[in-house]
């Protein structure tokens, strides 16, 4: 270890410009199990999860979704744009994988659902819900990358009925957060995160982010 860190060392001394230095920053994280920290123009990025970390905990939801439904027949996941579609392909995937049953899967966009709809701009962006299949007696899992106060996923399930009346509706969420504003739970859990009110999480998916990461971030 000793030869790696004069090596390292004499890296770090050697980083002349902000590339260099980058790189030393993701040595010192291999090296030292240290968090990679990258800088934007609001303060530090700090990133608490990295693919391998993604990949396990998706498969933690899906080995929790199959042992609490002996039925898969009558369950559909419900991604929630715009990441919680991608996680609930993923899961539907990994089910399929396991079980060899494909479940329904559809999504649904709640900006027009959403209680602050008229503060965030005269024209919010409004994604295609698209649920092909009668949800009516089904049992539901709706998915969402991070549950924060709550609001999104009232607003998914008042989408969601639009549709019809399921019999059931579970949440499953990749983060929890905290901060809860409205009394809302989720049946499954992939990770849970201490923040600060005044900290953003964002979770990055290599299908629109082109990586699998967590990253926590300041907010103003």
């Amino acid at each position: 270890m000793a030869g790696y860190l004069s090596y390292f060392d004499a890296a770090k001394d050697a980083a002349k410009d902000a590339a260099q230095h980058k790189i030393w920053i993701f040595y010192e994280a291999v090296l030292f199990d240290k968090p990679i920290i990258r800088a934007n123009h609001m303060g530090n990025i700090h990133m608490i999860l990295d693919a391998i970390d993604v990949e396990r905990i998706l498969k933690k939801i899906t080995d929790n979704i199959i042992e609490t439904h002996k039925h898969l027949d009558r369950l559909a996941l419900i991604g929630i744009h715009t990441r919680g579609v991608f996680l609930a392909h993923r899961i539907r995937s990994m089910i399929k994988e396991s079980t060899g049953i494909e479940l329904n899967t559809g999504t649904v966009d709640i900006n027009l659902y959403r209680d602050d709809w008229t503060r965030i701009g005269a024209q919010p962006i409004v994604r295609k819900s698209d649920i092909s299949f009668n949800i009516d007696e089904k049992q539901i899992i709706l998915i969402d990358d991070v549950l924060f106060t709550g609001r999104t996923v009232r607003a998914g399930m008042d989408a969601l009925m639009d549709f019809g009346r399921p019999a059931r509706i579970e949440l499953a969420v990749f983060i929890d957060r905290g901060h809860r504003e409205l009394p809302i739970h989720a049946d499954y859990i992939g990770q849970t995160v201490k923040t600060t009110i005044n900290q953003a999480v964002n979770v990055l998916l290599k299908e629109i982010d082109e990586v699998d990461q967590v990253d926590i971030l300041p907010v103003k």
